[in-house]
């Protein structure tokens, strides 16, 4: 994988609500796998973050900051679900679950705001992002390491 190249990522501006259903699942695949690079490669060499009270730019602070993300943040798993789309943007809602180092869990809620380079890749992120103390046994995401099935139940479905 080279981070340093901008290839075509499908679908591609100006999407329809479909193609911006299958690019939350796209970006949700690509989150659960907990792979900083992975991730990286879906935005612009330049991209610009806001991410909580963070603000980033480019890949490789990208990289930095999901290496410490889940360093931190253990068991990692995330339903993202769309809100609203119009032409290059995309508002999604999301939901993950993880563990901290002293056993407790979390669910954290967020919405973020997206906006795609016509080649498909997202050149602005911003994310707001509340964290929840809950108990092991309200844990909802449950399937295993990896990316939702896809006969799992979407944040809606799951009263998230």
């Amino acid at each position: 994988m080279n981070i340093t190249l901008e290839e075509t990522r499908y679908p591609i501006p100006n999407f329809t609500e479909e193609e911006a259903i299958e690019k939350v699942r796209k970006a949700e695949n690509a989150w659960n796998t907990k792979d900083p690079e992975v991730v990286a490669t879906a935005y612009t060499l330049n991209s610009k973050w806001r991410n909580r009270n963070e603000f980033i730019t480019g890949r490789q602070e990208i990289i930095t900051l999901l290496t410490q993300k889940w360093e931190k943040e253990q068991h990692y798993k995330l339903i993202k679900e769309l809100w609203a789309v119009k032409n290059n943007r995309i508002a999604v809602r999301f939901a993950y679950e993880w563990q901290d180092k002293s056993g407790q869990w979390f669910r954290s809620y967020g919405n973020e705001n997206w906006q795609f380079s016509e080649k498909g890749l997202m050149e602005e992120r911003y994310a707001s992002i509340n964290d929840l103390k809950i108990d092991e046994s309200e844990r909802k995401l449950l399937w295993k390491d990896g990316v939702r099935p896809l006969d799992y139940p979407s944040l809606s479905d799951l009263g998230l």
